[in-house]
């Protein structure tokens, strides 16, 4: 199959996708309908610890609204399965979960628009969400001048949130016998600009494979498309803000990109950690040539030895001067509960720890009374500095 089939085999640069949170097990199944496919487990069997500190969620009995979160294409399924999960202990709830990716989704939260104005169609159920998007679901941080923009139209900055870890792992076909990149070699097969000082990689001999069969065959490089926060987080860190070269195959979405890659046996790309099929493996990253390769995992990424560790956030509406709204309030001190980071746990992310999540509710002016074992100012300020 050629890398042009490849392409066009996988789905619309230009198409959005608009998911509900009852229409997660949909979605997912798109993905596992491929042979071998499966939600990869971030940390093995039974999936990363969640601290027994962090308290349970208190369900408020007869909740009602209508909720809209739009954001991040590699959230769409923790997204999906948090609000599905709130949804089951809330049934007259309503909430609408947007996958458009992270650039394009922090448009209509700047703008306080929605995809979901005239509904999503799935009226039997009633799962359509607000006319305005309350909750910005992001895998990167807002920009200065997005910032800046949200102040101009609200009066205010939006609130940061982080609500889980995770990782950009770096991704090759399963017969692919590369043993270790780094972010030096990383920049020279995606950068334009080198910023680390690497000439151009273009074949597999340049990062070693000099015996293999692989040696004098070109690299293809796949990513995400423009609209994702992934690939301005790749960016960011990996290429150090240079740009992506222009034979990048840029996919619309996680998925459609790990399938991809586990049919080309020369394709190297980047996507979330969470992210994987039996025909792709995933490739220990070094910052430095002398340094040790990591894998992501709970661990590395809670510590910070993994190199392309990132922090997922939800943003919010929150005019310091006022409460939040009751039902984005409600919706908040779920996914910052022991149930709601149960959640991101089976949704193959890490969750946060008790410290991360005491300040988040105190952030939101949600923390009610002490925490088992609230953690003291300094672990705050360590939680903080861990989100960055």
């Amino acid at each position: 199959m050629t890398r042009q089939q490849q392409t066009g085999s996988s789905h619309h640069r230009g198409a959005r996708s608009v998911f509900t949170a009852l229409a997660t097990a949909a979605a997912l199944s798109l993905f596992a309908g491929y042979a071998g496919a499966e939600h990869a487990g971030l940390s093995g069997a039974g999936g990363p610890t969640v601290d027994p500190a962090i308290e349970p969620y208190t369900n408020h009995n007869g909740l009602h609204g209508k909720l809209s979160i739009a954001g991040s294409d590699t959230m769409r399924p923790l997204i999906s399965k948090l609000a599905a999960q709130f949804l089951s202990l809330h049934p007259g709830a309503q909430i609408a979960v947007e996958g458009t990716g992270s650039t394009a989704a922090i448009r209509e939260f700047l703008l306080g628009l929605s995809y979901q104005r005239r509904g999503d169609k799935v009226q039997s159920r009633g799962t359509a969400g607000s006319n305005t998007v309350e909750l910005l679901a992001s895998s990167r941080q807002l920009t200065e001048d997005e910032q800046k923009g949200f102040e101009s139209n609200y009066g205010y900055q939006a609130l940061e949130v982080p609500i889980a870890m995770d990782a950009v792992a770096i991704y090759v076909h399963k017969d692919n016998p590369i043993q270790r990149l780094t972010l030096t070699q990383i920049d020279g097969i995606f950068g334009k600009d080198h910023k680390r000082g690497q000439a151009a990689i273009n074949n597999w001999s340049q990062v070693g494979l000099l015996d293999a069969p692989l040696a004098q065959q070109p690299i293809h490089p796949y990513g995400r498309d423009k609209r994702s926060g992934t690939r301005e987080f790749f960016k960011h860190v990996a290429l150090k803000d240079g740009d992506l070269i222009d034979t990048v195959m840029e996919q619309p979405g996680s998925a459609s990109e790990i399938i991809a890659i586990a049919q080309d046996s020369l394709a190297v790309g980047y996507a979330g950690a969470g992210f994987s099929i039996s025909d792709v493996r995933q490739v220990p990253i070094a910052t430095q040539p002398d340094q040790t390769a990591y894998l992501p995992s709970v661990d590395t990424v809670t510590s910070g030895t993994y190199p392309l560790g990132r922090s997922l956030y939800l943003y919010v509406k929150k005019n310091p001067k006022e409460k939040l709204d009751p039902f984005v309030a409600e919706f908040l001190s779920f996914v910052n509960s022991r149930q709601g980071q149960e959640t991101v746990a089976r949704a193959s992310f890490y969750p946060l720890t008790r410290a991360q999540v005491a300040k988040n509710l105190q952030d939101l002016g949600l923390l009610k009374g002490a925490m088992v074992g609230t953690p003291a100012k300094n672990e705050l300020q360590v939680a903080e500095q861990m989100t960055r």
